[in-house]
């Protein structure tokens, strides 16, 4: 029926012979149609022979090997691809992941199809089951539906799909709407009831014939698509003003309104049946919306455009012409007289093929101007009218009528989810969800500290949701795998956020780093008074006994060793870092090489004593301080060499402590610190080997056994130490070093100077010459 009513308006034969010119050919310059992809497709055959402009207002998508030099046909509507994108944002906006597929079992329903699927599984979404609609071209298969509905079997397998997409012109949709009724729509135990429909822009809701009285509370709430339109000033005046009997030549209106009114008008001789005879008068207002809309629906705005357009471009076409009219032809070039690819010469008006001039096709590719609605209409480079779609919403009201309300939109040139607006409190969502916005997904969210763990055998939308494992959150529904927190955070019980690290060191204000500080001054101090002490007695016999100035040195060292202790307490800078351990090294190293010196000059003095003894040119001050000090440069050798290489920095450690981050110092070389914990510890056993030796020589000069005892609590402290400070982390490996440092310096302060201060302080009789003399003898 579409080619044969092609051709009629082409040739002016009441005959129709394929393949052959009949008659004369009629002057047809453009076609605007049709609605469905089918018709538009059978026109474009017969047309693009003839190189006539086709208009279509359907929305469909064209195979591109169908193009070769002129647009087979013009689409009034944007492009399809933005509708498929605006239905993917739409499920992501209310997070439906769960959906069915209604399609009409035809071409476009399988292209929809191909489009549609894969774009949903890009997007995270699943269909739970596509249904076909048969398809059905004449009335009378739409009136039968009503009777058998055997050719339609729909059921829901999975009652949890809440939102389904259809797609189909409208007739055909029909017959889905016949299976509804005839399955009582108003059911709530019917398969179809309390489901959000999303409807594509080809599906209009349509009342016709024995339809006429059916309600369209199935489809209330409905997001419906449609191509954008804006209201055109006077519209609804003109449709008001329109009769019958106005519009003689219009044999269409005649018919629509007798199916519109259920009335009919009567035949000329025939008797008027009061009952159901068209006057003529009736109001296309009082209609329901699905006989009749009074306001300008996307498919009315996209004809209104294109004859605007074939306007527009009829009227460049005859400018041209126009221009290049010889002053030999008089007469203008009239309408009439033009062909869609016709080109206005200079000598005459003369007909060439579409390759060799101007054509109509160029005049519409062209064109741009502003329709009465203030929009500007163009088209693109693919021979589309740019612009978005509307996304309504379906209300329904208990006399079979509806309204659509405006609550989005689609906007072009945008490429992400921004393009998409919706208002949520304007929807009226159908009452079998109770004001509340529906869900539609295979099983309920995981909520934030859970992932997604796939079923096996179900789609990727169906899953089970388990805890995130330890160190990981989730802070969203649905997330499919759990992620760690940053460096400086930390995961809450519940896994669902992240928690900001404490920062923690050895402070002064914490207990142990009061407790710490509290016995380093008072060590400090008892240091002070000793070195005190000893100085006020320095003329007698028993602090010149043993080197005097080795003993203040060592004095001296100890207390820095105790001070140095405070360089570990409070946060680690730059110089605290690259300061601490080696200062403690080489002080320390001072203090143990002034032991070894005090314990080598009194051995070496009593080998001295012998009968024949060479030893007697080695016992001397300058013997002890040159073993003090050379002992004491190899140890700064070593620091010298570990600040010029890796010197320690403060550091921040995210990892030790789960919610703490502790700032420590790293020391920059392993290796050379335990070099020099090493040396130290090879000082104090040479001293202690040495004093071992020399334990038995006579008590009145001799420190041996206390130096003996001294340095093996120090060697005792240290080999302590190492295994305790690999152990620990943080702040206790601080503390584990201050606690050695104190205990090392508190041993020797109180071996070695203790017995002395007893004699000086409380029994100084036996602090003289004579005494020391007597006990010798």
């Amino acid at each position: 029926m579409t080619f044969h009513t092609a051709l009629d308006q082409i040739f002016k034969s009441h005959r129709f012979l394929p393949n052959y010119k009949c008659a004369t050919e009629k002057n047809l310059l453009a076609v605007i149609g049709g609605l469905s992809s089918d018709t538009s497709f059978h026109l474009m055959d017969v047309l693009g022979l003839y190189k006539i402009p086709q208009l279509t207002y359907g929305s469909f998508t064209i195979d591109e090997t169908k193009i070769v030099e002129v647009p087979p046909v013009y689409h009034m509507v944007p492009n399809e691809d933005l509708q498929y994108m605006g239905i993917i944002w739409l499920l992501q906006h209310f997070r439906w992941t769960w959906v069915v597929l209604f399609v009409v079992d035809d071409n476009s329903g399988e292209q929809f199809l191909k489009i549609l699927e894969p774009l949903i599984f890009r997007h995270g979404i699943c269909s739970a089951f596509t249904k076909r609609i048969p398809k059905g071209n004449l009335m009378e298969d739409l009136i039968n539906q009503f009777y058998d509905s055997s050719e339609i079997h729909i059921s829901f397998p999975d009652c949890k799909a809440s939102t389904v997409i259809m797609y189909g012109e409208s007739l055909r949709i029909l017959r889905l709407r016949t299976f509804m009724h005839s399955q009582d729509s108003g059911n709530t135990k019917n398969p179809l009831f309390g489901k959000v429909w999303i409807v594509t822009t080809q599906t209009d809701f349509i009342l016709t014939g024995g339809t006429r009285g059916w309600d369209f509370q199935m489809f209330q709430g409905a997001i419906l698509f449609a191509i954008h339109t804006k209201e055109v000033q006077g519209f609804r005046e003109f449709l008001q003003n329109i009769k019958p009997y106005r519009t003689k030549r219009d044999g269409f209106l005649q018919n629509f309104w007798e199916q519109a009114f259920d009335c009919s008008f009567p035949d000329p001789g025939m008797p008027v049946m009061d009952d159901d005879t068209c006057t003529g008068e009736e109001r296309p207002e009082s209609l329901p919306a699905g006989l009749f809309e009074m306001h300008m629906t996307g498919h009315s705005y996209s004809i209104y455009n294109a004859v605007y357009a074939l306007a527009h471009a009829l009227n460049a076409m005859v400018l041209a012409g126009s221009k290049h009219k010889s002053k030999a032809v008089g007469n203008s070039v009239k309408h009439q007289s033009l062909q869609p690819w016709q080109v206005i010469s200079s000598q005459q008006t003369i007909l060439i093929s579409m390759t060799d001039g101007y054509m109509l096709h160029r005049f519409l590719q062209g064109i741009s101007f502003n329709n009465s609605a203030g929009e500007t209409i163009s088209f693109n480079d693919q021979w589309e009218i740019s612009g978005g779609f509307d996304i309504m919403n379906l209300v329904t009201f208990p006399n079979n009528s509806f309204q659509r309300i405006k609550v989005g939109s689609v906007a072009p040139h945008v490429a992400d989810r921004k393009a998409i607006t919706i208002s949520e409190n304007k929807i009226v969502w159908h009452g079998y969800f109770n004001e509340v916005v529906p869900l539609s997904v295979c099983n309920e969210c995981c909520h934030p500290g859970h992932q997604k763990k796939r079923k096996e055998g179900e789609k990727f939308c169906c899953y089970d949701c388990a805890p995130c494992p330890d160190g990981k959150i989730s802070n969203q529904t649905d997330m499919e795998d759990c992620f760690k927190c940053p460096e400086d955070q930390y995961p809450s019980k519940n896994r669902s956020q992240c928690n900001p690290k404490i920062i923690n060191f050895l402070s002064y204000e914490e207990p142990v780093g009061k407790g710490l500080a509290s016995v380093t001054a008072s060590f400090s101090f008892i240091t002070t008074l000793v070195f005190a002490t000893f100085i006020k007695h320095k003329d007698t016999p028993i602090v010149k006994a043993n080197n005097r100035d080795l003993t203040y040195i060592l004095l001296v060292s100890l207390l820095l060793c105790f001070l140095s202790s405070l360089l570990f307490i409070g946060q680690p800078g730059n110089v605290t870092c690259l300061l601490r351990q080696p200062t403690f090294g080489i002080i320390f190293s001072v203090a143990v090489s002034c032991m070894l010196a005090k314990t080598s000059i009194v051995s070496l003095a009593f080998m001295a004593t012998k009968p024949g003894s060479r030893v007697k040119k080695w016992v001397g001050k300058k013997v002890s301080y040159s073993i003090a000090v050379c002992c004491s440069l190899v140890q700064l050798g070593f620091c010298t060499v570990w600040l010029s290489t890796f010197p320690p920095f403060p550091d921040l450690d995210m990892h030790s402590v789960n919610e703490e981050i502790i700032v420590q110092c790293n020391e920059g070389s392993v290796t050379m610190f335990y070099c020099v914990l090493g040396y130290m510890g090879l000082l104090a056993i040479s001293s202690f080997i040495v004093a071992f030796l020399a334990r038995k020589l006579p008590d009145s000069f001799n420190e041996a056994k206390f130096i003996t005892f001294s340095m093996l609590a120090f060697c005792s402290v240290w080999l302590s130490f190492v295994p305790t400070y690999l152990s620990t982390r943080g702040k206790g490996m601080v503390a584990v070093e201050i606690f050695s440092i104190l205990a090392s310096s508190a041993v020797l302060l109180g071996c070695i100077f203790f017995p002395k201060c007893y004699i000086i302080l409380l029994r100084p009789e036996l602090n003289s010459r004579e005494q020391i003399m007597r006990r010798q003898h």
